[in-house]
């Protein structure tokens, strides 16, 4: 296509083309009758998709796929597959059910909205849910009594945690909770005295000069996250939200405190909160004195530890420049005019930068644009990815633009662009929006990535 990015004209390009047979990873599939290879395109089909990837995952446990252009990467092929099939299987049903129902109301009128090829849309009014929900919990409760591994923890949590086993399960898969049950009273006994340590040898004293504007930006950003959320205006929470922000920078010198990390205290530290609260309580009114000092005290280390453990693997995120979302930034832009080129040509054409809407998606990985109850929703699939999930956060970014398609090509100017893109209308969203967003972002990084050339004749305008 005339325009179109080709990678191989340039060295450096996220989309490398590898000759290598890569482990998991779809090929064309040859067409034995004809001879030739058939390309993924944008018409394939669910059954052809699901078909494409059913072998990736015949494998050992202990094989993994790497991902073409990025260095030390490695994604576990047990741990998406099942949860992101089982979305969109289930959504496929759904949605066939539905639109028989719809052709019969309206005869042999033209129900189907124009869509993109590939993206299951939105899944509503399962009957089965709360038993689905229920079988869900004893799987967790099942697993966590024993000791999982934790591939076998990321497979269960990828599509969604329960609330009442969700802290426990954040704590392993970041690392900061022991899988050998006999370890874990006594991990977590030492490793909340060290941060009540820290505080004490750096909060609690006189700060040196040179944290003084550290302590004095945390100060004016921890006032401002979530207002419409009384929880987090309470100003014994905000200051459990300062200590944890000042002890995290400095012992992350390199970055140092960066605005934008304190939106990512929030999911730890409302999941933990849940814990202590009983279940009918919403947390958004929750007054965390009624919690005893000791109640507090966990909740605050924990969130420090696992926010420590979450943030290690994107920590050049936060870097002077912050080079490492610049660089995503670029890998964004160049996955969009590869999957969708007329939204691409749209967004370029009205000058529209990418840098200017997703720098604050990747930033914030996304709490600024959904409601918190979404935002924890993702992360139960953020912490499954396990170390893949900064690459993996790429393909959320990809899939959450391409969810809002239809109404940016309705946007005519720079202006309206820009609004929207700014307060995209997630308001009503639930976790089954989260789990289709997931699923989605799946299937884009099965069909897309380390695939340069299947595209290149099918990029037309949709």
């Amino acid at each position: 296509m005339d325009g179109l990015y080709n990678p191989e004209n340039d060295k450096t390009s996220f989309w490398k083309k590898n000759s290598k047979a890569i482990p998991g990873r779809p090929s064309p599939k040859k067409d034995i009758k004809s001879g030739t290879r058939s390309k993924l395109t944008g018409s394939t089909s669910f059954q052809e998709f699901q078909a494409s990837v059913s072998d990736a995952w015949a494998v050992d446990d202990d094989e993994f796929c790497i991902i073409s252009g990025v260095d030390n990467t490695h994604i576990s092929k047990k741990v998406s597959e099942s949860a992101a099939l089982n979305v969109l299987n289930n959504h496929r049903t759904s949605s066939d059910q539905s639109m028989n129902i719809q052709t019969t109301n309206k005869g042999n009128e033209n129900v189907r909205s124009n869509r993109i090829p590939g993206r299951p849309q939105q899944l509503r009014n399962t009957n089965n849910q709360d038993e689905d929900c229920e079988s869900k919990l004893e799987r967790f409760e099942s697993l966590l009594g024993g000791t999982p591994t934790i591939a076998e923890l990321c497979k269960l949590s990828w599509s969604g945690i329960p609330v009442k086993v969700r802290a426990t399960t954040w704590r392993l898969l970041s690392g900061y909770l022991p899988v050998n049950q006999e370890r874990r009273q006594g991990m977590l006994e030492r490793k909340r005295q060290d941060y009540w340590n820290l505080v004490k040898q750096y909060y609690d004293t006189e700060r040196d000069e040179a944290y003084q504007d550290t302590y004095h930006q945390i100060h004016i950003d921890v006032p401002r996250m979530n207002p419409s959320i009384p929880l987090f205006q309470q100003s014994l929470v905000q200051q459990m939200f300062e200590r944890i922000l000042f002890i995290w920078a400095i012992r992350h010198p390199a970055s140092g405190y960066v605005q934008g990390i304190n939106d990512l205290v929030t999911p730890f530290f409302v999941v933990f909160l849940q814990e202590a609260i009983s279940d009918n309580q919403p947390f958004e009114l929750f007054m965390v004195e009624l919690l005893s000092k000791e109640q507090r005290d966990i909740i605050e280390a924990d969130s420090f530890w696992c926010l420590s453990k979450f943030l290690d693997g994107i920590q050049d995120n936060y870097v002077f420049a912050q080079l490492g979302i610049q660089r995503k930034v670029n890998q964004l832009k160049e996955l969009i005019q590869r999957v969708d080129n007329t939204l691409h040509r749209h967004l370029t054409h009205h000058n529209v930068d990418y840098l200017q809407f997703s720098f604050r998606w990747l930033n914030n990985l996304l709490t600024r644009e959904l409601p918190l109850r979404c935002t924890i929703r993702l992360w139960d699939t953020y912490l499954a990815e396990n170390d893949s999930f900064a690459l993996f956060q790429l393909y959320v970014c990809a899939a959450f633009l391409l969810q809002w398609r239809k109404k940016l090509l309705g946007e005519t100017d720079f202006q309206g662009l820009m609004l929207l893109l700014q307060n995209l209308p997630t308001q009503n969203w639930t976790g089954s929006d989260v789990g289709l967003l997931v699923a989605e972002a799946y299937h884009l990084k099965v069909m897309f990535a380390d695939a340069p050339n299947h595209l290149q004749n099918n990029q037309g305008d949709r």
